[in-house]
C-alpha cells in the first residue's frame, strides 16, 4: 500500500529524460561554445601540420593545447618530451608560418595529471 506523502509512481511507456543532445549541436547553439569548437578545430589543425617534424615515438606523448590571440600550446607528458619540444620549436613555429597560421607562436607546457 502507497504512503499518502509518498511521490506519485513515474509513468511508463516513455522515457523519463529527454535525449541527450549531441556535442556537435551544443556547440553549434551555443556562441561561447561554437567559438571554443572552432578553437578546438584549429588546434587540431595545427597538431596535424607539425606532427610530421615530430620524431616518430614522440607524437603519441604530445598533444595539442589551447590556442589565443598570443600563439598556441603543445602538451608534453612530461618534462623529457617537453625538452627536446623545446629544441624543435623554432622548426615548429617555420611550419605553421609557411602556412600562414598567426600567431605562430608555439607554447611549450608539461601537461598536468
Amino acid at each position: 500500500m502507497r504512503r499518502p506523502d509518498a511521490p506519485p509512481a513515474p509513468k511508463t511507456g516513455g522515457p523519463a529524460v529527454p535525449d541527450p543532445t549531441p556535442i556537435s549541436q551544443a556547440l553549434a547553439q551555443h556562441q561561447g561554445l561554437a567559438r571554443l569548437g572552432l578553437l578546438m578545430q584549429e588546434s587540431q589543425r595545427r597538431m596535424a601540420l607539425v606532427a610530421p617534424a615530430l620524431p616518430g615515438a614522440m607524437t603519441r606523448f604530445v598533444k595539442p593545447g589551447p590556442i589565443d590571440e598570443d600563439g598556441w600550446t603543445l602538451l608534453a607528458a612530461n618534462a623529457a618530451v617537453a625538452a627536446k619540444l623545446r629544441q624543435l620549436q623554432p622548426r615548429l613555429e617555420a611550419r605553421l608560418q609557411e602556412q600562414g597560421l598567426q600567431p605562430s607562436r608555439v607554447r611549450i607546457k608539461v601537461q598536468q595529471g
